[in-house]
């Protein structure tokens, strides 16, 4: 079947949007998805700082949502499905046997490196083998074949289309919170970074009745979390009265937070926090650090811990419903966070997500030709 992708050919290119064609049906375990809407992440455009590990050219887009139009065997999935897709994962190693699929053996070849070996491969108008499925999914697309096992039946009195971020950038953030923190009334959370995930993290310990403390740069994503719940704090500007960002997280936190995530990568805030957790306080990253984390003396006394946290250590197939759920509720308003484009005006997305024009950018493509 041939329909129109945006694709990624090289490390310093745009987006084009083309047509690209499938020549596979749904496979055992399989689904065709008819996507309705997928979001920007800045994981897809990371790719172009990847060198060359996640080959190009490619259709990128790992947070998808659509309606399921084929399946093939084994799977309980069915046409007209409303769905939400997530990561990939292979279900068999001991990490997915154990209800930890983000931290599958095969994640990277899975969802960063080339996807699996069975997964049939888009080709462009000449030909030209495009790279297998991203995160599973390649969803900045009309179509998309993806395992069954990575996506989630939803309600269909839902708003299909605003539902990709939480297979990903919000699975995150609040999964960080709910589920590797578990964190509830009494405790309190230091976010670090007011973007996608960090305004997750930040919804979702409203939702959990937890005093947040968010910090950025930027006074408009600081006022978005503050609409959310949490308490703003500059990144960039002293206390009236001196105090340095640990001092202030600990006034704010009566004492010391118990817990605190990174979205940032920044080695100066991560080490500053650490100094503002209380005793066997955790410090959880999510960011891909860039250059080396050289940790301060005394960051880690006192039980402190620091770890990293992929995909919020989320079930999708568990989590995506709690969100939904919350959000039914008015507790957790991630469409607040979203505009949409079409999919045609990707790379415009991706300059609006740049200059903090929006926090989550979702591409919707155009309606299937025919």
């Amino acid at each position: 079947m041939q329909f129109t992708a945006a694709v990624l050919r090289g490390p310093d290119t745009p987006f084009t949007i083309e047509d690209v064609t499938l020549d596979a049906e749904p496979g055992p375990g399989e689904v065709l998805v008819r996507i309705a809407g997928g979001g920007l992440c800045r994981t897809d455009l990371a790719v172009r700082r990847s060198g060359g590990r996640s080959p190009l050219p490619a259709v990128l887009g790992h947070e998808g949502s659509g309606v399921v139009e084929r399946t093939g065997t084994g799977t309980d999935l069915a046409a007209g499905d409303h769905v939400v897709l997530s990561f990939d994962s292979c279900g068999s190693c001991p990490h997915c046997r154990d209800a930890a699929p983000a931290y599958c053996e095969s994640f990277a070849a899975l969802n960063l490196f080339g996807g699996r070996e069975s997964a049939p491969r888009l080709t462009d108008t000449v030909g030209t083998a495009l790279a297998p499925r991203w995160f599973g999914q390649s969803s900045f697309a009309a179509y998309a074949l993806v395992e069954a096992r990575n996506a989630v039946r939803v309600d269909r009195s839902l708003p299909l289309e605003l539902l990709g971020p939480l297979g990903c950038g919000f699975l995150t953030g609040a999964g960080a919170v709910l589920h590797t923190f578990a964190a509830g009334p009494g405790d309190s959370l230091v976010v670090l970074g007011a973007g996608a995930v960090g305004l997750a993290a930040v919804m979702a310990a409203g939702a959990a009745g937890v005093t947040t403390v968010a910090v950025d740069r930027h006074p408009q994503r600081l006022a978005l979390a503050e609409r959310f719940g949490a308490l703003p704090l500059p990144a960039d500007a002293d206390a009236a009265d001196g105090g340095g960002l640990s001092e202030r997280i600990r006034r704010l936190t009566d004492g010391g937070a118990r817990y605190a995530l990174d979205t940032t990568a920044s080695p100066a805030l991560i080490n500053d926090t650490l100094r503002a957790l209380r005793p066997t306080g955790t410090l959880g990253l999510v960011a891909r650090l860039h250059t080396p984390l050289a940790l301060e003396p005394g960051t880690l006394d006192r039980g402190r811990s620091l770890r990293h946290i992929c995909e919020g250590d989320a079930v999708p197939a568990l989590l995506i419903p709690r969100l939904l759920r919350l959000w039914q509720a008015g507790r957790f308003p991630f469409d607040q966070l979203i505009r949409t484009y079409p999919l045609a005006d990707i790379n415009r997305a991706e300059r609006d997500c740049d200059e903090g024009r929006v926090v989550k950018p979702v591409l919707i493509p155009a309606a299937p030709r025919g």
